[in-house]
């Protein structure tokens, strides 16, 4: 039998996300708390501290994480065997499983021993929900640092890239997102006045920045100071824009920092755009297959399901019990609420394996 409830852990080197599964498989509840891991393990306790209480107790616990690659750790290796280690400690007296992609679900000491398979394999957690749902689709997470791009094919994941690396270069691992991306990696210059302008390669603005002068960052999604400290406001994200290309916002009306922000905001879906089309060459996909968006910055999803000529589907309807309040953040939290999922299915026996090896739903 499935357990009372399972709760799944998405912890990544920005943010601590959790999903918590009723008995009945309902999404319950679910949490996004910033955690700056790369300053140290505080970091975590302090998230951890704080998403208990909302997230309560369960008898398992699903782990999948991305924060192992953070500065803070010598190799990935090691990161993933601290926070193994971390978590072991916080729920000794649960039933703990590590998420290992292909690998299925793994207990505490195997997951050590399968560092490389347990790092960074959060979006196959989201993609295998997806194909459990949706037979062909594209699996778009746009979150606040990245993008991951997912083929589901005749309901099955088809990634060409199994690792951050091998992601990169196939495309499936876009390195921008919608908050923490610096606006020095988002173009190289940008048209201003009648004129073409370098950017400063300088961390004056971000992302979120963008957005939020576009008028489309959601939020909660930039929980990260902002790059000078300063207030979240149109009026401070303009001065900040405007000192990447060596001016004060006072020089330019305020609508033409917002038309600075629309064409910077384009050029990043032009950016996933492409890497979605080289994907979808390799693994095509029937017209009719929609892109799913996910995370924080799936507004950009769904302009990119426009872009490529496709319906867009929202995550969380993937799972229709998990409707009302608790809907946006399940589209936020994708890999935590898919983890729990997967690892909740698989314990009550209703799933298969896959060729893959990873449970998958018998429908």
């Amino acid at each position: 039998m499935p357990p009372e409830a399972v709760i799944g852990w998405d912890i990544g080197g920005a943010h601590l996300k959790a999903a918590r599964l009723d008995a009945a498989g309902r999404v319950e509840r679910v949490v996004q708390l910033p955690c700056a891991l790369w300053r140290g393990l505080a970091e975590l306790d302090a998230a951890l501290d704080s998403a208990v209480p909302v997230i309560g107790r369960a008898p398992l616990h699903a782990v999948t994480m991305t924060g192992e690659m953070v500065d803070l750790f010598p190799t990935r290796r090691a990161g993933v065997a601290c926070l193994v280690g971390e978590m072991r400690r916080r729920f000794g007296e649960a039933q703990l499983r590590f998420y290992a992609g292909p690998g299925g679900f793994l207990e505490a000491d195997e997951a050590v021993a399968a560092a490389e398979r347990v790092a960074s394999v959060n979006w196959m957690a989201s993609a295998e929900l997806v194909a459990a749902r949706v037979p062909d689709a594209l699996l778009a997470d746009i979150g606040s640092t990245t993008t991951d791009l997912v083929v589901v094919r005749e309901g099955r994941v088809r990634p060409a890239g199994r690792n951050d690396a091998s992601r990169l270069v196939t495309g499936e691992l876009v390195y921008t997102g919608v908050a923490r991306t610096p606006v020095m990696a988002m173009a190289t210059e940008v048209p201003f006045e009648g004129e073409t302008v370098p950017l400063m390669a300088e961390h004056f603005a971000t992302a979120a920045d963008v957005h939020r002068l576009t008028g489309r960052l959601p939020p909660g999604a930039d929980v990260h100071p902002a790059a000078d400290g300063g207030e979240k406001t149109e009026t401070a994200s303009a001065r900040r824009l405007a000192r990447m290309i060596g001016r004060d916002a006072e020089s330019a009306p305020v609508e033409a920092w917002r038309s600075l922000a629309r064409w910077l905001a384009a050029r990043q879906l032009r950016l996933i755009e492409r890497a979605a089309r080289g994907l979808l060459l390799r693994e095509p996909i029937g017209a009719e297959a929609p892109v799913v968006c996910a995370g924080v910055g799936r507004f950009l999803a769904a302009d990119l399901a426009a872009a490529l000529g496709r319906r867009s589907v929202d995550f969380a309807t993937l799972l229709p019990e998990s409707g009302g309040a608790e809907a946006v953040r399940v589209s936020d939290c994708a890999p935590a609420v898919a983890v729990a999922w997967l690892a909740r299915a698989g314990s009550g026996g209703t799933l298969r394996f896959g060729t893959a090896g990873v449970p998958r739903s018998p429908g």
